[in-house]
């Protein structure tokens, strides 16, 4: 039996309903007849049957007041779905294993729970010296990549009410003083990335970025972590950061994040 490319089943109207749909993306709310008409280049009598469609099953809205129309509730309904299947571990997953491959170092994704930072997922790298998973553990915010990824893009918590009156000394290279947090954290800020050298635990360098989702909700951070040795600062600048930037962006993509 001879296999028929997936192409050749395409049924043509249920191609037209979707490139309706796809109109209505980036600064786009509202779209008429007319204006879809030329876009998809078929009959006004054809998009308003389309149109009509999509409406009766709530994909599609109209506005009455300008006779326009908008993408409908169930549209948003698929949407959350979606991120509930393949929420942020799922996309994760294949993040961490590509920067295992690349970076050969430990890899994990954390969210913020109050005060903390709570590692979610963690791949260790295969070396004999390498960062241990930190599952099952809670890591501070002052003083961890995650935490400062935290501290610089959680709009809705941040410095305010993430920290301690006392920040607490893990090692002698954690920072205490206040104000030079706040100077380090706007350094994160507007680099796009966190680092800590040995602040937390010593001989041990991380680095970590934020994940935003489709409502531009920071939602985790993704890390790279290893022993100082093999993370020297010209690595970790020239090779690790980019890579980590690049991962961090991807996944971003993958929940939907259009930054």
């Amino acid at each position: 039996m001879v296999r028929r490319e997936k192409s050749n089943y395409v049924i043509q109207s249920v191609s037209h309903a979707l490139d309706v749909l796809e109109q209505f993306h980036g600064s786009v709310d509202e779209i008429g007849v007319t204006e879809l008409s030329k876009r998809l280049k078929l009959h006004k009598n054809n998009v308003f049957r389309l149109l009509a469609t999509l409406e009766a099953r709530g994909y599609i809205e109209q506005n009455r007041a300008t006779e326009n129309y908008r993408l409908g509730l169930h549209c948003l309904q698929l949407g959350q779905t979606y991120m509930q299947q393949m929420g942020f571990l799922l996309q994760a997953k294949s993040t961490l294993e590509e920067l295992i491959k690349n970076a050969k170092e430990s890899s994990f994704v954390a969210i913020r729970k109050g005060a903390a930072i709570i590692p979610l997922d963690f791949e260790e790298a295969r070396s004999a010296v390498r960062v241990v998973s930190f599952l099952g553990t809670t890591l501070p915010l002052h003083c961890t990549a995650p935490g400062k990824v935290y501290l610089a893009f959680d709009s809705e918590e941040g410095l305010s009410q993430g920290l301690p009156e006392r920040l607490e000394r893990f090692t002698d290279k954690t920072i205490v003083e206040r104000r030079q947090l706040l100077e380090q954290v706007k350094q994160v800020s507007e680099a796009g990335y966190a680092v800590e050298q040995g602040e937390f635990i010593d001989e041990v360098v991380c680095v970590a970025v934020p994940i935003h989702d489709y409502t531009r909700t920071l939602v985790g951070s993704l890390a790279i972590a290893g022993p100082a040795h093999r993370l020297s600062h010209d690595r970790l600048h020239k090779e690790i950061v980019p890579m980590i930037l690049k991962g961090g962006t991807e996944l971003s993509k993958r929940l939907g994040y259009q930054g």
